[in-house]
């Protein structure tokens, strides 16, 4: 299959469990905690991913899929899926309308297609592989800002931040420190989407899941942006720290966080 129609796949159903979270959002539902302080699944979770699950499988039958709820799921092809149902559950269970739908189609380990949908917004992110990244079908730029004192940053914290792993705090203060501006939206998937449309220069965050950044990672990327790790080490998909941007800012943003860490 190529990359356009793994595309095509992952638009309906990131489209289609939208849908279902549309007509969850400010109703009653149930919550439950999972492990992690303020980590929950509502019963949207649950049913956005099923239902993304049932559309790619019908697209695709022998893909794997690894999901946030469910975990994986195995496959006898190339392809496998990273699926996150509802990133941002936080901010969906509390009535904040920040969170969405994220997908994303990797083959030996590139990521190739990916789609995050914003239902509440009717934002719909895409890019592929070599192709371009676009919102609602228009392109997708990073910004300009050469800067990072001129920059308006994103970043988010893991569950246990209170631990302060790789240091988290101590950056979050550090940049604050300099008198960047910071924004926290609680969805790493729509952090990296705002980057690669130029809303936020950069992106930082620790103890990420692929399921988190694996389509905002290529949405970046393919709008002409720069992602690594922390330590300047090139991207690879799995739970790791996570540094995007414009690439204009990057190395000034790297050097902020080891100088933090150090």
């Amino acid at each position: 299959m190529t990359h356009s129609l793994l595309l095509e796949a992952a638009l309906h159903a990131a489209t289609e469990a939208g849908r279902i979270l549309e007509q969850g959002y400010g109703t009653t539902f149930d919550i439950a905690s999972k492990e992690g302080r303020h980590n929950l699944v509502t019963e949207y979770d649950l049913a956005s991913e099923s239902c993304i699950i049932n559309v790619l499988q019908s697209y695709t039958p022998t893909a794997a899929v690894l999901t946030e709820e469910s975990g994986e799921h195995a496959g006898s092809g190339e392809v496998t899926w990273v699926v996150d149902p509802l990133d941002g559950t936080v901010n969906f269970a509390h009535g904040i309308p920040i969170f969405c739908v994220s997908i994303a189609a990797v083959i030996n380990g590139t990521i190739v297609a990916g789609v995050i949908h914003h239902p509440l917004q009717n934002e719909t992110f895409t890019a592929v592989l070599g192709g371009g990244a676009f919102l609602n079908g228009e392109p997708l730029h990073v910004s300009k800002t050469p800067q990072i004192q001129d920059a308006i940053l994103v970043t988010g914290f893991p569950y246990n931040v209170h631990e302060n792993p790789r240091k988290c705090i101590d950056t979050f203060g550090r940049v604050l420190s300099l008198g960047i501006p910071i924004r926290r939206l609680g969805s790493a998937a729509l952090d990296l989407a705002y980057v690669a449309a130029g809303r936020f220069d950069g992106y930082w965050e620790v103890e990420l899941q692929p399921w988190d950044m694996a389509a905002g990672v290529l949405l970046v990327t393919e709008a002409g942006g720069t992602v690594t790790h922390y330590g300047r080490r090139a991207f690879s998909l799995g739970r790791d720290s996570i540094l995007a941007s414009n690439g204009r800012i990057h190395q000034q943003l790297t050097s902020i966080i080891e100088n933090a860490n150090a």
